[in-house]
């Protein structure tokens, strides 16, 4: 199986989620302008301010992120009754797949985090906002409504900013009333005392939170599982996905199961909100049934793209998808080696104890007679290497008219599948010159050969290698291919 299509195929799953959201609603405004001197009663930048735009912020950034994705959503919160509090309604309402529950407290404030921009880099912030918990009288309601939602939905979000919507009583009676449904229980959490999280399918920290809340350095990897392990046992925790900036993801599991994962982003603009996306894009997936790592990685590959945009951002389930696929043709252009980088691998992999298949061809137009072929030649040894022709050589053996695809295309959508290790361009004739470099423990060839009319099985043979013969999927050429368009 490819990774990469069962991540792609993963996505597809995301809007089969419904998942419950409760947490503390934002106002997040953006003022942008340019900056082009400095203020001359204080050495501050002056902003020209060009535009404003209003988005949903805290809780409501995961609201947008999920309904992005496609999913059915139940959103509860609270908000004052306040002129802020009136424009992150109609936000809310704008928002398609989304049952909003937003519950009014008359004397609290609308948090609103205002953000100065200018050339993509964020000046100051102001925020104004209440910080305290909901009355008993609100914290009631918001309970009641969260239960009877409980009862449809497959996963719970607890997005935590800090201001008072759940509070350490509210969310214990959350996470049981959750467990009591069969729900997961994923949240992102805020403070030291994590205690208050105790029975949590997941919690979703910075490597900084984790630091504070247990006390322990996270700098490595194995400080990271370290403190991840430590908070897990002492919390009852099921697992822990701790986002490390520039270092990634790492994936905490019960019984000291670890997955590391490398940062996706290729260039940071903005971080705001990115924590948002990577619990609402894990909470989709593991509401559409995706396994616990790879829901991980989908919201790896989320918050790499988030983080390349500017602001409180979003991120659809079409570009997991487009950075799925890239990501996949850029894994397969480092299978493209020359010789010398192919037989230093090969030199590794047999230190390790690998045997090493080859086959050849022009792979000119793929097919599913190529993919039978690749899949059975891998099927026999631990790693395969591909000889494929150039295109000077293509031409000799198929006419000036071919390639249809130059050489680099042919060699990088070949890498990107799953059967094949690595690949080497040959501009001779034949692989005779690449099978006396590289000494295949196994030579793979179509049952359309003889043993005697394969290229290079002496020499195999001679090294006490072995040929195979691949079964042939009949109706499948390249030629007939082309004959078939030009029809």
């Amino acid at each position: 199986m490819n990774p990469t299509s069962d991540l792609v195929s993963a996505v597809g799953r995301l809007a089969q989620a419904r998942v419950l959201c409760i947490g503390d609603l934002m106002l997040d405004r953006f003022v942008y302008g340019q900056v082009d001197r400095v203020s001359p009663e204080a050495p501050i930048p002056v902003v020209t301010v060009d535009r404003e735009v209003a988005v949903l912020g805290g809780a409501g950034n995961v609201v947008r992120n999920l309904v992005a994705l496609g999913v059915e959503t139940c959103f509860i919160s609270v908000i004052g009754d306040d002129p802020a509090g009136r424009e992150v309604t109609q936000l809310v309402g704008a928002e398609a797949h989304l049952e909003p529950h937003l519950l009014i407290e008359p004397r609290r404030r609308t948090t609103i985090k205002t953000r100065f921009i200018a050339a993509s880099q964020q000046l100051l912030r102001a925020d104004r906002e209440t910080v305290s918990p909901v009355s008993a009288p609100i914290r009631d309601q918001l309970l009641r409504r969260a239960e009877e939602a409980l009862r449809d939905h497959a996963v719970l979000i607890l997005s935590d900013y800090g201001k008072g919507v759940l509070d350490a009583g509210t969310v214990a009676a959350l996470i049981e009333a959750a467990r009591a449904n069969g729900v997961k229980i994923v949240i992102d959490p805020k403070g030291r005392d994590y205690a208050r999280y105790q029975g949590a399918s997941l919690l979703t920290p910075n490597r900084r939170e984790l630091m504070d809340a247990t006390g322990l350095p996270t700098g490595t990897s194995d400080e990271v599982f370290a403190a991840g392990h430590s908070l897990m046992t002492r919390c009852a925790i099921d697992a822990l996905l701790v986002t490390r900036s520039q270092d990634g993801m790492t994936l905490v599991e019960r019984g000291g199961r670890v997955t590391h994962m490398a940062a996706e982003a290729r260039e940071v603009f903005d971080v705001s909100g990115a924590g948002d996306t990577v619990i609402a894009t894990l909470a989709a997936a593991l509401g559409g049934g995706v396994a616990l790592a790879d829901a991980c990685r989908l919201a790896n590959v989320a918050a790499g793209i988030v983080v390349g945009k500017v602001g409180t951002a979003i991120t659809h389930a079409a570009e997991i998808v487009s950075a799925l696929q890239t990501q996949d043709l850029a894994q397969g252009e480092t299978k493209v080696m020359s010789l010398p980088e192919a037989l230093d691998q090969i030199a590794s992999w047999r230190a390790g104890g690998l045997k090493i298949g080859f086959t050849n061809g022009c792979f000119d137009l793929l097919h599913p007679g190529h993919i039978s072929l690749l899949v059975q030649a891998r099927a026999q040894c631990d790693r395969l290497v591909v000889g494929i022709n150039t295109d000077a050589s293509v031409k000799r053996l198929k006419g000036p008219e071919r390639p249809i695809q130059a050489e680099t295309a042919r060699a990088v959508v070949l890498a990107s599948l799953t059967p094949v290790d690595a690949v080497v361009m040959f501009g001779e004739d034949t692989p005779l010159a690449l099978i006396e470099a590289i000494r295949p423990d196994v030579l793979v060839k179509g049952a359309d050969y003889r043993l005697d009319e394969v290229v290079g099985a002496d020499i195999v043979r001679r090294h006490g290698g072995r040929v195979y013969l691949a079964k042939l999927l009949p109706g499948h050429s390249t030629t007939g291919t082309i004959a078939r368009i030009d029809g």
